[in-house]
């Protein structure tokens, strides 16, 4: 019995070092930086925005499975006040290939034209819970 009790314990490590990936995105608006992280999802439409300053949202979809679907989604709106109106979105696929990991958007600039705001951002794959 210690093998299997090894052998689970393996196991449960290898899980919860997947669920520990993860994608971080450094934003910079109005002389502020704020990161923000996102694990895989498996409803996608449920994963909410995350407020950028007072004006905009940002929000990481990122599906790992089914294969077919799998990628990385990135949305950034304006928050108006007649609801949330998209600016920008960027698709990457998932797996990432590896010399991409550490910055695979660049830096992205996001314009918003009534109020003349900036929105940089740029995004990172972490893998487990060391990085």
């Amino acid at each position: 019995m210690p093998g299997a009790k090894l052998l689970a314990g393996l196991l449960a490590f290898g899980c919860a070092s997947a669920h520990a990936d993860r994608i971080v995105c450094h934003l910079n608006y109005g002389g502020m930086t704020q990161e923000i992280e996102a694990r895989p999802s498996a409803s996608p439409y449920l994963v909410a925005p995350s407020p950028v300053g007072t004006f905009f949202l940002f929000r990481i979809v990122w599906r790992d499975t089914p294969t077919d679907l799998a990628g990385i989604k990135l949305y950034t709106y304006a928050n108006r006040d007649e609801g949330p109106a998209i600016l920008h979105q960027a698709s990457y696929p998932y797996p990432l290939p590896v010399e991409r990991h550490d910055d695979f958007t660049g830096e992205q600039r996001i314009y918003e034209p009534i109020r003349d705001s900036e929105l940089a951002y740029r995004c990172a794959f972490r893998q487990g819970t060391n990085q």
